[in-house]
Order: structure tokens, then C-alpha cells, then sequence
């Protein structure tokens, strides 16, 4: 097989709203190395969009997988249900932040959970509002999109979208954003625009993912959960992105002094098997009627084995501390090269959820041409890296947090190059 075979039949296949970043095909994959179908090796800094903290093909996952495959592949929890499915939905509760009742509905994708979500907190509050931020991402269906603060390529050509969602701005000091307009500006929408008792949810990534990596201040935190106990208001944190070792600690939120009501996760939950998940206080997730949530797939077997498989790995294999260590050390690195990178004007992260931002060194303003430069460099000498941002001027890295220290040196050398090219 050629890549530019199957370049040709994925073109006339396959529609070109599915954007497709490499025009190389995955044969094989193992942690945080991935093989073309002719051969190539690259290094892989994406890790399918921040799912495989685990990284590809973990033993104890594809085990975990094959014991199920065994015994059944699906029977439809709604249907008939299973051990493995309530085992999970325990150890969720016992593990995400907030300390009082919890209970847990698995889905599918992030989107579901996003969804499933705003459901759960209009079913409990009787109010149909939900306030979202700029820079957000929540996922590519109706309500993800209109809850998604960035129009391009989320929302082109799909409206309209569900009505009552609101935008504010997210504190980002970098671009003299802060939390005092953010606080402001919902202080304005209770004005102006809706009455802060039809408002169900506030929801927010603790850190943003497609908005390009921006950490929500502990302050900003604060004075949100202040407002949503204020008003009867319940606060939603989006994890899809930031969960299961990420950040540091298994959950984001876990950096904050406050809890969420409502948590969604998904991604790295399973480790490359469609699950998702929403975990929240027990009498909230209880508000929806029975037969009000749930999906075909929701909880799929061989996906739920695969995420108790995560849950043990990450504990096992100490990621929490190997995320701390590897995000160390990409900063550190990265902080030296921004003496002779002029270009670079911000290194962030939480773990190993760190992100570079490039700004033209003239004007100051957000450099995408200079991102996409880096990016085609590193991956023609074999590096995988994800852009985002609002501007298209910021690399995030999503490596596995199992990648081997001696992969993990030789990324670095091949992101100094392109950084330097």
C-alpha cells in the first residue's frame, strides 16, 4: 500500500468536512510510537486528540479487552445490564472531585456527555439558560456548538443553534483578559439578557483545550461557584480533555479548592474505546425521569473493561507523578529555547498539559503562519503535534504520559529543531 493510494480513494470516499491533519496512513502503533503503511516512524504528540494517556496498545488495555470479547461484546445496558458497568461507575464516583454523593451515566463520545450534561441540569433546575465561555470547545453537536466559543470550523454553515446559550469572555492575562471581566460580563447578562434564575448551568474546561491550553485562575473558580450557589445555578467542569492524569492530577478540578457539580469526561477514560461519561451529585444526576438518558452504546462492554484497565494503569504505573515530571520537563526545555525563539511569547501548562504560543516578534500579534511552520517541520523529521487556539498560534502536546524517557529525549530534540528551522 502507498499513502498517496489511499490519498486518493480518502478523497473521493469520504467527504471533505472530516478534516484530515496527515496525509500518511496508520499501520501499526505502540505507546507513543505510530508506523505509517510504508514504513515511516513518527513520534506521536497527539495521541488521537489527548485520548491515549495510556498510550497505544497498552498490554493490560488490549488484555482487559480481549477477556471481555470472550464473554460478550454487547448486550445494551438499558437492556441487560452488567457488573463491570456499575464496578466503573463506582470507582468514577469515588475518584472525581467534590466531596458529597455522586452517581454516574456512561455515553459515548464527549459530545454525549456534554449533552447529557445540560439535560441533567435543566432536569433538576426546572431553568433552560447555560452560560458558556469564549475560546471553548464542547463538541460538534447542536449544543455543542452553540455552547463552543469559536466559530471556525465549528459552526460554519450549521445554524441556528439552540437558543438561551450565552458567551463571556475567558480570563486569559496573556491577551489582557481577566477575571474581573469575566465576573463582569456575567454580571451583564444578568442585566441585560437573561435572568440568572432561568440560567441551568455555567460549564467550563478548567483547562481549555481548543481554545489553546488556557488554565481557568483558582480565583476565577472561586467566584463562579460563589454565583452558581447564589443563584441555584449548577456548575458543569468539561474534562473530556483535562481528565485521567493530564493535568497532573486525575481530574483538573482536583488543582481547585472548589468542586463542580457535574463533571463530563471522556477521551483518555478508556484509552482509545468510545466512552464518556457524566458524574455529578447524586440527587442531580437523579433528576432526569428513567429512559431520559442513556444511548445504544452507552457503556459499551469491551469499552468499560478497557477504562477499569486505565484506572489500573495509572495508578500502577504512577502517571499522576510521570505527568508532573514529563510536563517539567518539556517547559524547562522550552523556556531555553525561547531565548534564541524570539517568536515564542508563552510556555503554560498543568502537568502535562502544556502549550506554546507564537507571536510575530514585530507586531506582537498572534503568529499562525510561524505555528503551522513548526508543526510541518517537526512532522517531516517525525514528530506528530497538535495546533489550536482562537488564532491558530498555539501548539498543545498530547503525549502519552507512558512515552519511554529515551522517546520522550528524542522528541524534545526534534521539537527544538523545528522550533529553531
Amino acid at each position: 500500500m502507498k499513502n498517496a493510494d489511499l490519498q486518493s480513494r480518502k478523497n473521493a470516499a469520504t467527504p471533505r468536512g472530516v478534516g484530515v491533519m496527515c496525509d500518511f496512513y496508520a499501520q501499526r502503533a505502540n505507546n507513543a510510537e505510530l508506523w505509517d503503511v510504508e514504513g515511516r516512524r513518527f513520534i506521536d504528540f497527539a495521541s488521537g486528540i489527548a485520548v491515549l494517556n495510556t498510550g497505544h496498545c497498552h498490554p493490560r488495555l488490549v488484555a482487559a479487552m480481549q477477556e471481555q470479547l470472550q464473554n460478550f461484546t454487547h448486550t445494551a445496558y438499558q437492556i441487560v445490564p452488567y457488573e463491570s458497568y456499575v464496578r466503573l461507575a463506582e470507582r468514577i464516583n469515588a475518584l472525581a472531585a467534590g466531596d458529597f454523593a455522586k452517581k454516574t451515566a456512561f455515553f459515548t463520545t464527549g459530545a454525549e456527555a456534554v449533552e447529557n450534561a445540560i439535560k441533567i441540569a435543566r432536569a433538576h433546575t426546572g431553568r433552560s439558560g447555560v452560560i458558556a465561555f469564549s475560546g471553548a470547545f464542547h463538541g460538534r453537536t447542536f449544543m455543542g456548538m452553540a455552547l463552543t466559543g469559536k466559530v471556525a470550523p465549528y459552526k460554519l454553515g450549521f445554524g441556528p443553534f439552540p437558543s438561551e446559550t450565552y458567551h463571556v469572555p475567558f480570563p486569559i492575562a496573556a491577551h489582557g483578559t481577566t477575571v474581573r471581566d469575566a465576573l463582569d460580563a456575567i454580571a451583564q447578562l444578568f442585566r441585560v439578557d437573561i435572568d440568572p434564575r432561568r440560567v441551568a448551568a455555567i460549564i467550563l474546561e478548567p483547562v481549555q483545550g481548543e481554545g489553546g491550553f488556557y488554565i481557568a485562575p483558582p480565583e476565577l473558580m472561586r467566584a463562579l461557584r460563589k454565583i452558581c450557589d447564589e443563584h441555584g445555578i449548577l456548575l458543569i467542569a468539561d474534562e473530556v480533555q483535562t481528565g485521567f492524569a493530564r493535568t497532573g492530577k486525575l481530574f483538573a478540578m482536583q488543582h481547585y479548592d472548589v468542586a463542580p457539580d457535574l463533571t463530563t469526561m471522556a477521551k483518555s477514560l478508556a484509552g482509545g474505546m468510545p466512552l464518556s461519561a457524566v458524574c455529578g451529585r447524586a440527587e442531580v444526576m437523579d433528576a432526569p425521569a428513567p429512559g431520559g438518558l442513556g444511548g445504544t452504546y452507552a457503556g459499551n462492554p469491551l469499552a468499560v473493561a478497557s477504562a477499569h484497565a486505565v484506572l489500573d494503569v495509572i495508578n500502577d504505573e504512577n502517571l499522576l507523578e510521570r505527568s508532573n515530571q514529563l510536563g517539567g520537563q518539556l517547559q524547562s526545555m522550552l523556556r531555553e529555547a525561547k531565548a534564541s525563539v524570539p517568536h515564542i511569547a508563552d510556555i503554560r501548562g498543568l502537568g502535562s498539559m502544556v502549550a506554546v504560543e507564537f507571536n510575530d516578534p514585530a507586531s506582537g500579534k498572534p503568529d499562525p503562519d510561524f505555528t503551522r511552520k513548526v508543526q510541518r517541520v517537526a512532522l517531516e523529521k517525525g514528530l506528530l503535534l497538535l495546533t489550536c487556539g482562537v488564532h491558530g498560534n498555539v501548539v498543545r502536546f498530547l503525549f502519552p504520559l507512558t512515552i519511554e524517557d529515551h522517546v520522550m529525549t528524542e522528541a524534545l530534540a526534534i521539537l527544538d529543531a523545528a522550533l529553531r528551522a
